[in-house]
Formats: C-alpha cells, structure tokens, sequence
C-alpha cells in the first residue's frame, strides 16, 4: 500500500516521453517526471521515491527529499499566504506545503519560520501542517528502558532547560545542568533517556552513560594516530581546549575514551603521548 507523504520503493511499469508510472498497487499508477528517473530506466526496476500530491491533487513521485515527511517534525519558512486558505511552507518540494489557518497555534506570518507537525488528511489524501504540535505528542506511553539512545528535536529554551520532541512521538526535556554545550534550536542531537515521568514526559541526558560516546571518541583518536604514523602528542594532561578543538569533546569523556584503548591494548601510553602498539 502506498505510503503518502513517505517514502516508497516502486517498480517502473511502464515509460513515457515526460517520465514514467510507478505501480502503486491495485491498478493504481504514479507518474514520476523525466527529470527524476535514472540516467538508464528499465521496466520493472525499481527505484526509491517520495510520493505525494501535485496542484491538481494527483500523486505523483519525486527522487527529491524534502525537509521533511509525515510523521515528523520540523521547522519550515512560510512562502506564502493565501487570505482563504492558510500559510504555504517551503518543504523543499515543487509544490509548497499547506498550514490550514485552523491548524496555526498563532497567525502565521510571510517569511517567518515555524515548529510544524506534516500528517496525511484521510478526508482528502493531501499533506497538510500543524503548529499545534502538542496533539500530536504523547498519545501513547513511552515504552523506553533507561539510559535507551533517541533522536530529540530541539524546539524551545526555557529558564530550566531545552524542550525536545523525542523520535517524533514524546515531550522531552534536557536541563541545563546536564549539559556541557548548549544545544541550537532547531538541531536534533542524540540524547538518552534518564527518566519517564506518570505524565509520559521524558527527562533527557545528552551525557553517555553506555560508553558510546567514549567508543565514538575511540573511533577519533584512532584516526589520528593512523593519520599521524602512529603517534600523537595528545594524553591525559592536555588541555581541555585542545582536546574540545580536535575531538569536539570535554576532556572527561577524552579520558574515559583513552581508557577505552589503553584497556583493549589498542594504544599504549609514553611519555610525549600515545601511540599505536
């Protein structure tokens, strides 16, 4: 069944001078335009594409990824505004995306960036946004062990933290005295769960408490020494600063990384620094 407003792997039935339909199951076609078919189209090859509805609400197909699908989150520029009909935001489609005048939690504005929800209108098969995103978050109780790795979309600073969406469904929130750097606004950062409040909120870490991010700044030091033949000045007495500007780490997380390596025989420890066995 095909997905709306996400993405779809499709065979190519048949060409045409301006592209070709892609079977979309029970007799449906979908025409996708010359410009986005390989260089070679072969019948029934098939190819991954996002699927969604042009001015005239038919569906057509595109290799083009827009910024972002339904079922997520994500900030969006408004393009236009039609006085009848809502804000159109640039998705980073042909055809912009449509914010209701309904679904706006405050009256959009031309040229102004907004948090907006896409989700399929069943009612009429088309893509639309919501700024309204509360109703689309925490409809179901989270079901995360501690200490699990999330996506979190950053979306608001407070006076205690920064509000999240975590993996397109949960509230989140990461406080300010968990952080070493502050986040931007806007960014989606790997983050962990710390705890699940009774109202399915989520506290959120960015701190690595599996060692991942000890093995990530492994995976660094190692690259370095390779690129350096072996050996590197770096060890546990350098400066946070130089470690923070080569390895975008404190120098905590360096020293648990170099444990790591010095643990699994993978680098061994001189006087002037580290190098590999």
């Amino acid at each position: 069944m095909i997905k709306i407003g996400q993405y779809n792997k499709l065979k190519i039935n048949r060409l045409t001078d301006f592209g070709a339909y892609l079977d979309g199951g029970n007799g449906v076609e979908i025409l996708i335009p010359s410009r986005y078919l390989p260089d070679v189209p072969e019948i029934g090859s098939e190819i991954d594409v996002f699927v969604y509805t042009d001015s005239e609400d038919r569906l057509i197909a595109t290799t083009e990824h827009p910024y972002i699908q339904v079922g997520q989150f994500g900030f969006l520029r408004v393009a236009d505004i039609h006085p009848r009909v809502g804000a159109f935001m640039d998705w980073g489609l042909p055809k912009d995306l449509l914010c209701p005048f309904n679904e706006q939690r405050d009256k959009m504005v031309r040229d102004n960036i907004y948090l907006v929800y896409a989700y399929l209108d069943y009612s009429t098969k088309r893509i639309v946004a919501s700024s309204k995103i509360e109703k689309f978050l925490g409809n179901t109780y989270p079901e995360y062990n501690l200490r699990d790795c999330v996506q979190a979309l950053v979306y608001q600073r407070t006076d205690i933290g920064y509000k999240a969406i975590v993996d397109n469904l949960f509230s989140g929130m990461i406080y300010t005295d968990e952080l070493i750097d502050h986040p931007e606004i806007g960014s989606t950062v790997r983050a962990f769960v710390k705890k699940i409040r009774e109202d399915g909120k989520i506290d959120l870490t960015l701190k690595d408490t599996n060692g991942e991010r000890a093995h990530q700044i492994a995976d660094k030091i190692i690259d370095l020494l390779h690129k350096n033949g072996g050996h590197s000045g770096f060890c546990d007495k350098s400066s946070p600063e130089e470690i923070a500007k080569t390895f975008a780490c404190s120098k905590k997380d360096f020293k648990k990384a170099l444990g790591y390596l010095y643990k699994s025989n993978k680098i061994i420890l001189t006087e002037t620094g580290i190098t590999l066995p």
